[in-house]
C-alpha cells in the first residue's frame, strides 16, 4: 500500500518569515533543531509565539507523525502525550501525518519511515540541488509495508529496547571518559 491510503497529510504553519519568540505566548512552534531522529520532541526548547489570527490553525495532537520534509536527512517524529500540555503547530518544513485507519500503529508508521527501504526512496526521489525536499506527492507515494498489529506491537518493542540499550551504551562512554579526565586531573595534581 502506499502512505496516501493511510493517512492525511498537511504541511506545517505557513509562517512567513523568521518565527518571532514571544515568552509566555500560547502557541508552542516545533523546530527542526527540536526533534531528533529517534523520534524525540523536546518540547522545552520550543519556542512560543502568537500565530496570525486571519488563519486557523491545526494544532498537534498525540499520536501525530511529523515528517522532516526539507534538508540532508528526512525523518519521522511521533508525537507524544506531553502534547497535551501544549497548543502546539509545526514550522513549514515539516509534513504533520494523521492516521486514517486503525490497522496501523503510529509508533510503528514513525518507525518504517525511518527505516532504510523508506530511507533509500526518499533518497532517490527529493529534489533540489542545493537544499533537498520531498514534495507531498513523493511523500504520499511511499510504499508502507503494515503487518499485523501484533506484529507491529513487538517490533516497536524491539525498536524501544534497542534504544534504550543505545542510551545506556552512551552513558556508559559518557561516564568512562569522565573517569579518565578525573585519573589525567588526579595524575597532574600529584
Amino acid at each position: 500500500m502506499l502512505l496516501k491510503d493511510i493517512v492525511s497529510a498537511k504541511a506545517g504553519y505557513p509562517f512567513r518569515g523568521a518565527i518571532t519568540a514571544i515568552p509566555n505566548a500560547a502557541v508552542r512552534v516545533v523546530q527542526m533543531k527540536d526533534t531528533f531522529v529517534d523520534q524525540a520532541i523536546e518540547w522545552s526548547a520550543c519556542i512560543c509565539t502568537e500565530l496570525p489570527s486571519q488563519r486557523s490553525a491545526d494544532f498537534l495532537s498525540e499520536n501525530d507523525i511529523l515528517f522532516v520534509a526539507r534538508g540532508t536527512k528526512n525523518y519521522a517524529v511521533l508525537v507524544d502525550a506531553a502534547v497535551a500540555n501544549y497548543q502546539a503547530v509545526v514550522a513549514p518544513h515539516f509534513y504533520v501525518l494523521r492516521l486514517t485507519t486503525p490497522s496501523v500503529l503510529p509508533a510503528f508508521l514513525a518507525w518504517w519511515l525511518n527505516q532504510y527501504p523508506s530511507q533509500q526512496y526518499f533518497q532517490r526521489e527529493a529534489e533540489g540541488s542545493v537544499t533537498k525536499s520531498i514534495r507531498r506527492s513523493v511523500l504520499e507515494n511511499t510504499p508502507i509495508v503494515a503487518p499485523s498489529p501484533d506484529r507491529q506491537h513487538a517490533i516497536i518493542g524491539l525498536a524501544n529496547t534497542l534504544k534504550q540499550e543505545r542510551q545506556l551504551a552512551e552513558q556508559l562512554l559518557h561516564n568512562g571518559e569522565r573517569l579518565m579526565n578525573a585519573i589525567a586531573n588526579d595524575l597532574l595534581h600529584h
